[in-house]
């Protein structure tokens, strides 16, 4: 793969205007496929699982009972000033206010309060019902618009008027301030990053290309495939994350180079051969786990796995082909000025006077600027002019560490892993040197932190997201809350049982027995008298529950019912099923919740054979593995912390606690799995390619630090703003998947990755890089690190003298 790429990469930067003109017909064929085919008007935001009972009884309901098989809406009225809705001129206002509703666009049926007796006991709220023959995704734009604009006229001194209902549930999500603010947070990290405007500004470009192709692409399909616009989001969201990460990782490379005085064409090709063969690496792992979301067999959760994946997949694309073709449009003015703090910093990675290879013979600078040549009998020149190592051919450093610059204080190679100028290092290897100081310490204080932040997860509670989540200035939330408040819980989340009475010798009788069964259930408040379909032998059944439509107690009474239904068909001769969107909710629960643990073990699975196959390790997988596992546990704690438990929920707009969004755990499950993956190749690959050329174990996990720790951070800083600039959505879906996206990067980055790894490493020393014979044998080299492309400009490692004699 490396040496594709670099064929790749070069060829991309000698025909740079093709390539950019190719892209630009990519996003302009992409536009134009939108607006002929497809839009953001025919998004399908409607929940369904095909072949479960719920979704086979709404099936069936659409020949049946017609008018019931589509959304609803509600209409509550409010009478204020000590007024009543049964009052004469109340009343009056609200019958033709629904005479209005029933001629807005669509509306199938309009059930008055007083045909119904949906009134509260104090007689100030009245709910009507508007029901509609399709589904939510079904509506025409201006549907509910109109509908809220057909009952204004009752808005009056003396009455307020509300409107919600499942209908305004799911609504298309808000996300072109999220992504404009995540995009402005990218490009001055990336600016402080490379400090150049210029240098920051091309991981941005690149990644709005793949972003609009992406995105632009699934709009297209929208006319013949069910499409949310979570879907899109999450496709905007992660598009945006990855494209502008993969960039920032060739780019770094690139600027390496460059400031080792690389011809830019061949450091373009080196870069992407190199770092972009861990960018394809780590996008295929994101492809395939987000590809992986179509086995649950949701349409819903498909559509979002597969635009992600689609995001993903052109990203990386992006990365390899149209980035060199920039980078050639740029030439040498990446390179950093001479003198300038970039350059200084670039040569510190990898140059002369931070580390020393004593092992090979090679000079080392002690920090008098002094040259030391171990292993080959020359003279040492100290900073008194003795000779330390003279024709014995001794190491230089030994295993006590003692100090061969005389005077200068400096190890050159102690059994510490130190290296000589240790005062050169930089942030993240200083970190390094810290968190492995006291590797098992550090193991010891990363467990139980994310431990604790994980227990809350215990008691997670899942479910698909309601008004009740709504913002709090919405007419469906204020309707939400009215009606809950006034008439029950349950009146938000009625369960619709429909009953076959065909085998009934009376059915209107089996019928009645059926209501008056489940009337007798805990948690019913209310059952309203069965509607038939003589000519289908059917009935249909309302079951008001006396618990909210999220509440534990209403899954119970789901499940009850349908735990009834052998000994209803017993004493009726009826069959039933439970629909409506409540029961369509703890049927999606379901099916996720018996899909998450072998997708997990998939996953992890997934994790341990490809890391095995990258590092040839055992313990680098293993480690990997469970700190995925402590990484995952502990963001789905800081969710359920703050939106089910409501803590800190105030500081991003969340006014109300509730469940968790059912379809959260196994998208964050295959994202972060996929990011975690980008993070380990980049910064492990770097610490397994410092152990192969000098043997230091402590040496090596210091050395990746040193070279990839500082664009690692970077890379999460990016990521974690991207997501976190969703958190403005009104979606309360979108906005728990931002926070978890965006937690779970900042964990695994900095608490997994930047701490635990290197710990873990540390503690295990030689045995992290050690794998049997017989299976090194049988495994493919991938070859991530280009290391057959030839060396790359140098960047010596730490000090590590023979594998005797180092640590």
């Amino acid at each position: 793969m490396p040496a594709f790429l670099h064929r790749l990469g070069r060829l991309a930067f000698r025909r740079r205007r093709r390539m950019l003109a190719l892209w630009l017909a990519l996003v302009a064929a992409a536009v134009v496929c939108m607006t002929a085919f497809g839009g953001t008007g025919k998004l399908d935001n409607t929940f369904s699982i095909p072949g479960s009972e719920s979704q086979r009884a709404l099936d069936r309901m659409k020949t049946d009972f017609p008018t019931f098989s589509g959304t609803s809406a509600q209409i509550v009225f409010t009478a204020t000033d000590g007024q009543k809705v049964t009052d004469p001129a109340d009343s009056t206002r609200i019958r033709a206010a629904l005479g209005a509703a029933a001629s807005a666009p669509q509306v199938a049926k309009v059930v008055s309060p007083f045909d119904a007796h949906t009134i509260s006991a104090d007689g100030t709220t009245a709910v009507a019902q508007v029901r509609y023959e399709v589904p939510q995704s079904a509506l025409e734009p201006n549907a509910l618009d109109a509908l809220k604009s057909a009952v204004s006229g009752a808005n009056q001194q003396g009455m307020r008027v509300d409107v919600g209902g499942s209908a305004f549930g799911n609504a298309p999500s808000e996300s072109h301030r999220s992504d404009i603010i995540g995009v402005g947070v990218a490009l001055v990290i990336l600016t402080l990053t490379f400090g150049s405007l210029l240098t920051a500004g091309i991981p941005v470009v690149t990644a709005l290309f793949g972003v609009a192709t992406a995105i632009f692409g699934a709009l297209s399909l929208t006319g013949t495939v069910s499409i949310s616009s979570t879907a899109q989001s999450l496709a905007l969201m992660i598009g945006l994350a990855v494209g502008i990460d993969y960039a920032l990782f060739i780019v770094s490379r690139h600027r390496f180079h460059l400031a080792h005085g690389m011809e830019p064409e061949e450091s373009a090709a080196l870069a992407v051969g190199t770092a972009g063969s861990a960018v394809v690496f780590a996008g295929l792992t994101v492809v395939i786990a987000m590809t992986g979301l179509t086995v649950v067999g949701i349409p819903y959760l498909t559509a979002m796995g597969l635009a992600a994946a689609g995001a993903v997949l052109i990203a990386v694309l992006v990365a390899t082909t149209l980035l060199p073709a920039i980078l050639g449009f740029a030439g040498t003015r990446l390179t950093p000025g001479p003198g300038s703090r970039a350059m200084r910093r670039e040569q510190a990675v990898g140059g002369a006077g931070e580390d020393a290879v004593g092992a090979t013979g090679d000079s080392l600078a002690s920090a008098t600027g002094e040259n030391v040549l171990s292993g080959t009998g020359d003279n040492v020149a100290g900073g008194t002019g003795e000779s330390v190592a003279g024709g014995t051919g001794e190491s230089v450093a030994s295993r006590t560490g003692e100090s061969v610059a005389g005077g200068t204080g400096e190890h050159v190679a102690s059994r510490t892993g130190e290296h000589v100028a240790g005062a050169a290092a930089n942030a993240a290897e200083r970190w390094f040197r810290l968190v492995t100081r006291r590797p098992l310490l550090t193991l010891v204080a990363v467990v139980a932190s994310l431990g604790a932040l994980a227990w809350p997860a215990h008691d997670m509670r899942l479910a698909l997201p309601d008004n009740g989540t709504a913002p709090t200035s919405s007419s469906q939330r204020i309707a939400f809350d009215r009606v809950g408040e006034k008439l029950g819980p349950g009146f938000n989340g009625p369960l619709l049982v429909l009953a076959d009475t065909s085998h009934s010798s009376d059915p209107a009788t089996a019928a009645q027995r059926v209501a008056a069964t489940i009337g007798a259930l805990p948690d019913v408040a209310t059952v309203g008298k069965p509607v038939a379909n003589p000519a289908t032998h059917t009935a249909l059944i309302q079951v008001i529950p006396d618990s909210a439509p999220s509440d534990p107690a209403t899954k119970t009474l789901v499940n009850s019912i349908r735990d009834d239904r052998a000994a209803i068909l017993r004493d009726t001769g009826a069959t039933v099923q439970v629909t409506g969107s409540t029961a369509v909710s703890v049927d999606v629960a379901a099916k996720l919740n018996s899909a998450l643990v072998p997708f997990s073990a998939v996953v992890i699975g997934l994790s341990l054979l490809l890391l095995l196959l990258v590092f040839r390790s055992l313990v680098v997988p293993l480690k990997a593995a469970a700190g995925f596992v402590l990484s995952i546990a502990a963001t789905l704690g800081a969710v359920v912390g703050v939106f089910q438990l409501g803590h800190l929920g105030s500081l991003i707009g969340v006014d109300t606690t509730g469940p968790v969004s059912s379809f959260l755990p196994i998208i964050l499950l295959a994202v972060l799995f996929g990011l975690a993956m980008d993070y380990e190749v980049f910064l492990v690959s770097r610490m397994r390619e410092s152990y192969l050329h000098t043997g230091s174990p402590l040496g090596a996990v210091h050395s990746g630090a040193r070279h990839s720790g500082r664009v690692v951070t970077a890379a999460a800083l990016i990521m974690t703003s991207v997501f976190a600039a969703f958190l403005t959505s009104d979606s309360t879906m979108l906005k728990q998947i931002a926070f978890a996206l965006a937690a779970g990067v900042l964990l695994d980055a900095f608490v997994i990755r930047m701490t635990f790894v290197p710990a873990v490493l540390a503690l295990t020393r030689h045995a992290a890089w050690w794998l049997p014979k017989w299976l090194e044998r049988r495994l493919p080299d991938l070859d991530i690190e280009g290391d057959r492309l030839g060396p790359a400009p140098a960047a010596p490692e730490s000090v590590a003298l023979t594998p005797s004699t180092a640590d």
